[in-house]
């Protein structure tokens, strides 16, 4: 991962205060995973949504920015498809279209069992 890039990306303050963690980052890719704590359980003693929704959004801007390239998300879209069980998250993004502005990216966020439990389809814009 370019080094640059690897700094903007760890300068995330919000990744870091819900605690997302990167495993792996390549061009147009990345593996990122956050241990669930108290703080990221709803009133329904659940997985909050939005915690779910930042751990992909996180995997996308790994994904996106680690060639140098400043990509912000100009459009997201999530599924959530079960209440994640287990103690920890792991969302996988990888990029699926490269234009020379444009870009169309996939995160799958799975719980600890390995189950999916929601999935992001993330439009990026690359910036000059």
């Amino acid at each position: 991962m370019d080094s640059d890039a690897l700094q903007v990306v760890k300068n995330d303050r919000f990744a870091r205060l819900i605690g997302a963690e990167i495993i792996k980052a390549e061009p147009g890719y990345a593996l990122v995973e956050m241990k669930i704590t108290d703080n990221h359980m709803n009133g329904l003693n659940m997985v909050q949504g939005g915690a779910i929704f930042t751990l992909a959004d996180y995997a996308f801007a790994v994904a996106s920015n680690n060639s140098g390239n400043i990509t912000i998300g100009v459009n997201a879209n999530i599924s959530y498809l079960k209440s994640p069980t287990g103690s920890r998250l792991t969302a996988e993004a990888r990029e699926i279209y490269s234009g020379r502005k444009i870009s169309h990216y996939i995160a799958e966020v799975y719980d600890e069992n390995g189950e999916l439990a929601a999935m992001v389809k993330t439009t990026g814009y690359r910036k000059k």
